[in-house]
């Protein structure tokens, strides 16, 4: 495990300031400052922690290396689009769908469930950086009910859920979390 310093960004006026902005010009989270480099967008984050910390064994190999970046790139475009478009009611009509990037949020979320269904892990049998990018967007969509419950999409989370290192990330985040409501 890498050495790392949370920094939390309140919601707001924090994200504004240009403190923050000079760090991320859009004033969004997450971002990432490793020594000189900033990297901002979810997706661009993963897969520089992967190549920057090759001893952790999250990048793709290079037999990899396809489903890595197909699934990464689906789940911050299309897969990512398709929900929010559907979470704003703003979907196409039918005649339309062909004009976007995701066509239709059901053929986006068939396409994933097929995916998963077929596969303990992005890449095959193996955890990567690609399963947290895209665990991450299941994980959510299944709370918050922005993606069907679906088996696949349910064993696919509980494996990941099942992962020490996953029980530990969530150890911190619910420790984060205690620590701001004890301060408020």
């Amino acid at each position: 495990m890498a050495d790392y310093e949370t920094v939390i960004v309140e919601y707001g006026e924090d994200m504004k300031g240009a403190n923050y902005l000079a760090i991320n010009p859009m004033g969004k989270v997450p971002s990432i400052q490793h020594g000189d480099a900033i990297v901002t967008e979810c997706a661009a984050i993963c897969t520089y922690l992967a190549e920057a910390f090759p001893e952790a064994g999250l990048g793709p190999k290079a037999s990899e290396r396809a489903a890595y970046y197909r699934w990464m790139f689906f789940a911050a475009g299309p897969l990512e689009q398709a929900v929010m478009s559907r979470a704003l009611d703003m979907e196409a009509p039918a005649e339309k769908a062909p004009m976007l990037g995701y066509g239709t949020f059901e053929n986006t979320v068939d396409t994933l469930e097929g995916h998963l269904d077929q596969n303990a892990y992005v890449c095959g049998d193996r955890f990567t950086m690609a399963d947290v990018y895209v665990g991450s967007h299941v994980e959510w969509g299944l709370i918050f009910k922005s993606l069907p419950v679906r088996a696949a999409f349910k064993n696919y989370t509980e494996r990941l859920a099942s992962r020490e290192v996953h029980k530990r990330a969530r150890a911190i985040d619910q420790a984060l979390i205690a620590e701001r409501e004890a301060e408020s």
